[in-house]
Protein backbone atom coordinates (compact mmCIF):
# COMPACT_ATOMS: atom_id res chain seq x y z
CA UNK A 1 0.00 0.00 0.00
CA UNK A 2 1.37 3.25 -0.58
CA UNK A 3 2.40 5.51 2.32
CA UNK A 4 2.28 9.50 2.68
CA UNK A 5 4.79 10.39 6.07
CA UNK A 6 2.55 13.43 7.69
CA UNK A 7 5.23 14.77 9.81
CA UNK A 8 3.34 17.21 12.26
CA UNK A 9 5.47 19.60 14.13
CA UNK A 10 2.72 21.98 15.94
CA UNK A 11 2.32 21.40 20.09
CA UNK A 12 -1.17 22.70 19.59
CA UNK A 13 -3.90 21.11 17.79
CA UNK A 14 -5.82 24.08 16.91
CA UNK A 15 -3.01 25.92 15.32
CA UNK A 16 -2.89 27.34 12.03
CA UNK A 17 -0.33 24.65 10.51
CA UNK A 18 -2.14 21.54 12.16
CA UNK A 19 -5.57 23.49 10.54
CA UNK A 20 -3.96 23.41 6.76
CA UNK A 21 -2.44 19.98 7.14
CA UNK A 22 -6.45 18.43 7.82
CA UNK A 23 -7.51 20.64 5.15
CA UNK A 24 -4.61 18.41 2.82
CA UNK A 25 -4.63 15.24 3.80
CA UNK A 26 -9.00 15.46 3.92
CA UNK A 27 -8.73 16.08 0.24
CA UNK A 28 -5.87 13.57 0.04
CA UNK A 29 -7.75 10.79 1.10
CA UNK A 30 -10.54 11.71 -1.00
CA UNK A 31 -8.30 11.18 -3.75
CA UNK A 32 -6.27 8.46 -2.98
CA UNK A 33 -8.47 6.10 -0.66
CA UNK A 34 -6.19 3.53 -0.77
CA UNK A 35 -3.48 5.10 0.66
CA UNK A 36 -1.92 5.00 4.52
CA UNK A 37 -0.97 8.20 6.20
CA UNK A 38 1.58 7.50 8.73
CA UNK A 39 1.11 10.10 11.41
CA UNK A 40 4.30 11.40 13.20
CA UNK A 41 3.12 13.85 15.68
CA UNK A 42 6.49 15.15 16.95
CA UNK A 43 5.29 15.91 20.29
CA UNK A 44 3.70 12.45 21.44
CA UNK A 45 6.86 10.29 19.11
CA UNK A 46 9.31 9.42 22.40
CA UNK A 47 12.18 11.94 20.58
CA UNK A 48 15.72 10.27 22.62
CA UNK A 49 17.70 13.61 23.37
CA UNK A 50 21.16 13.96 20.96
CA UNK A 51 23.65 12.78 23.76
CA UNK A 52 25.18 9.43 25.25
CA UNK A 53 25.00 6.84 23.51
CA UNK A 54 23.27 8.09 20.03
CA UNK A 55 26.11 10.11 19.99
CA UNK A 56 28.40 8.21 20.32
CA UNK A 57 26.84 6.02 18.19
CA UNK A 58 27.23 8.49 15.18
CA UNK A 59 31.32 8.64 16.30
CA UNK A 60 31.37 5.21 16.05
CA UNK A 61 29.79 4.84 12.34
CA UNK A 62 31.94 8.23 11.65
CA UNK A 63 35.19 6.10 12.80
CA UNK A 64 34.10 2.74 11.61
CA UNK A 65 34.18 1.10 14.81
CA UNK A 66 31.50 -1.32 15.27
CA UNK A 67 28.43 -0.14 18.18
CA UNK A 68 28.71 -1.64 21.24
CA UNK A 69 25.25 -2.67 22.78
CA UNK A 70 24.14 0.39 24.39
CA UNK A 71 24.70 2.51 21.09
CA UNK A 72 23.45 -0.36 18.72
CA UNK A 73 20.30 0.07 20.56
CA UNK A 74 20.11 3.89 21.10
CA UNK A 75 20.89 3.83 17.31
CA UNK A 76 17.92 1.81 16.59
CA UNK A 77 15.65 4.55 17.22
CA UNK A 78 17.36 7.11 15.09
CA UNK A 79 16.96 4.24 12.34
CA UNK A 80 13.37 3.42 12.95
CA UNK A 81 12.48 7.26 12.58
CA UNK A 82 14.61 7.35 8.99
CA UNK A 83 13.01 3.91 7.67
CA UNK A 84 9.15 5.61 8.36
CA UNK A 85 11.01 8.52 6.18
CA UNK A 86 12.30 6.24 3.38
CA UNK A 87 9.11 3.80 3.19
CA UNK A 88 7.18 6.90 2.50
CA UNK A 89 5.99 7.71 -1.13
CA UNK A 90 4.64 11.48 0.00
CA UNK A 91 5.67 13.73 2.87
CA UNK A 92 4.04 16.41 4.20
CA UNK A 93 5.20 18.48 6.54
CA UNK A 94 3.32 21.10 8.84
CA UNK A 95 5.10 23.18 11.12
CA UNK A 96 4.91 26.91 12.73
CA UNK A 97 8.07 29.07 12.05
CA UNK A 98 9.27 29.86 16.15
CA UNK A 99 11.92 32.38 16.51
CA UNK A 100 12.84 32.80 12.35
CA UNK A 101 13.22 28.99 12.21
CA UNK A 102 11.75 25.69 13.17
CA UNK A 103 10.87 24.50 16.19
CA UNK A 104 13.30 22.53 18.09
CA UNK A 105 11.65 19.28 18.13
CA UNK A 106 11.66 19.07 14.10
CA UNK A 107 15.04 20.45 14.39
CA UNK A 108 15.44 17.35 17.45
CA UNK A 109 13.68 14.91 14.65
CA UNK A 110 16.37 16.32 11.68
CA UNK A 111 19.31 15.59 13.93
CA UNK A 112 18.42 12.03 14.58
CA UNK A 113 17.76 10.94 10.84
CA UNK A 114 20.36 12.49 9.15
CA UNK A 115 23.09 10.09 10.31
CA UNK A 116 26.45 8.73 8.10
CA UNK A 117 25.25 5.56 6.80
CA UNK A 118 21.31 6.07 7.45
CA UNK A 119 20.36 8.94 5.14
CA UNK A 120 23.44 10.02 3.38
CA UNK A 121 27.66 8.41 3.26
CA UNK A 122 30.53 10.25 2.82
CA UNK A 123 32.89 9.74 -0.48
CA UNK A 124 36.56 10.79 0.05
CA UNK A 125 36.88 11.12 -3.89
CA UNK A 126 33.02 12.85 -4.61
CA UNK A 127 31.97 14.52 -1.06
CA UNK A 128 28.71 13.71 0.39
CA UNK A 129 25.93 11.48 -1.29
CA UNK A 130 22.24 11.34 -0.11
CA UNK A 131 20.97 7.66 0.58
CA UNK A 132 17.17 8.23 0.11
CA UNK A 133 15.66 8.54 -2.86
CA UNK A 134 13.37 11.58 -4.07
CA UNK A 135 9.65 12.25 -3.74
CA UNK A 136 7.10 14.68 -3.72
CA UNK A 137 7.16 16.39 -0.29
CA UNK A 138 5.16 19.43 0.95
CA UNK A 139 6.00 21.66 3.79
CA UNK A 140 3.12 24.46 5.26
CA UNK A 141 5.09 26.91 7.04
CA UNK A 142 2.54 29.07 9.37
CA UNK A 143 3.94 32.40 10.87
CA UNK A 144 3.08 35.58 12.85
CA UNK A 145 4.52 37.47 9.62
CA UNK A 146 3.60 37.78 6.12
CA UNK A 147 6.79 36.06 4.18
CA UNK A 148 4.20 35.91 0.56
CA UNK A 149 3.64 39.75 0.26
CA UNK A 150 7.01 41.17 2.13
CA UNK A 151 5.09 42.76 4.98
CA UNK A 152 7.17 40.38 7.34
CA UNK A 153 7.76 42.66 9.70
CA UNK A 154 11.38 43.61 9.31
CA UNK A 155 11.44 39.42 10.09
CA UNK A 156 13.81 36.41 7.99
CA UNK A 157 12.58 33.67 7.03
CA UNK A 158 15.63 31.11 8.37
CA UNK A 159 13.02 27.84 8.04
CA UNK A 160 12.70 27.85 4.20
CA UNK A 161 15.87 27.48 3.45
CA UNK A 162 17.27 25.64 6.02
CA UNK A 163 14.01 23.16 5.30
CA UNK A 164 15.45 22.88 1.72
CA UNK A 165 19.13 22.13 2.36
CA UNK A 166 18.54 19.63 5.19
CA UNK A 167 16.03 17.18 2.86
CA UNK A 168 18.07 17.83 -0.47
CA UNK A 169 21.45 16.63 1.89
CA UNK A 170 20.03 13.33 2.36
CA UNK A 171 17.85 13.26 -1.04
CA UNK A 172 14.54 14.91 -1.29
CA UNK A 173 14.97 17.69 -3.55
CA UNK A 174 11.28 17.57 -5.04
CA UNK A 175 9.70 20.22 -2.05
CA UNK A 176 7.11 22.95 -2.65
CA UNK A 177 6.38 25.36 0.27
CA UNK A 178 3.17 26.79 1.33
CA UNK A 179 3.53 29.36 3.73
CA UNK A 180 0.92 31.06 5.74
CA UNK A 181 0.98 34.39 7.16
CA UNK A 182 0.55 36.46 9.03
CA UNK A 183 -1.17 34.44 11.84
CA UNK A 184 -1.01 37.23 14.16
CA UNK A 185 -2.59 40.96 14.07
CA UNK A 186 -5.82 42.12 12.50
CA UNK A 187 -8.02 39.88 11.28
CA UNK A 188 -8.44 39.96 7.90
CA UNK A 189 -5.02 39.37 6.74
CA UNK A 190 -5.44 36.26 8.48
CA UNK A 191 -8.35 35.13 6.83
CA UNK A 192 -6.87 36.20 3.88
CA UNK A 193 -3.88 34.39 4.09
CA UNK A 194 -5.64 31.21 6.24
CA UNK A 195 -8.11 30.78 3.10
CA UNK A 196 -5.55 31.44 0.29
CA UNK A 197 -3.89 28.56 1.85
CA UNK A 198 -6.21 26.63 2.18
CA UNK A 199 -7.51 26.69 -1.42
CA UNK A 200 -3.95 25.99 -2.65
CA UNK A 201 -3.67 23.18 -0.63
CA UNK A 202 -6.59 21.31 -1.54
CA UNK A 203 -5.40 21.58 -5.08
CA UNK A 204 -2.15 20.43 -4.60
CA UNK A 205 -3.65 17.26 -2.62
CA UNK A 206 -5.77 16.29 -5.59
CA UNK A 207 -3.10 15.75 -8.03
CA UNK A 208 -0.35 15.00 -4.73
Amino acid sequence: MPKLLHVACSPRADSESAAAARVFLDQFHKARPDWDIDELNLWRESLPEFTGDVLEAKYARIGGRAFNNAQRDAFAVAERLALRLSLADRVLISTPMWNFSIPYKLKQWLDLIIQPGLTFRFDPATGYLPLLKDRPTIVILASGSDFVTGMNRGRIDMATPYLREALRFIGISNVSFVPIGPTTGPAEPIRAARDAAHRRLAEMAARF
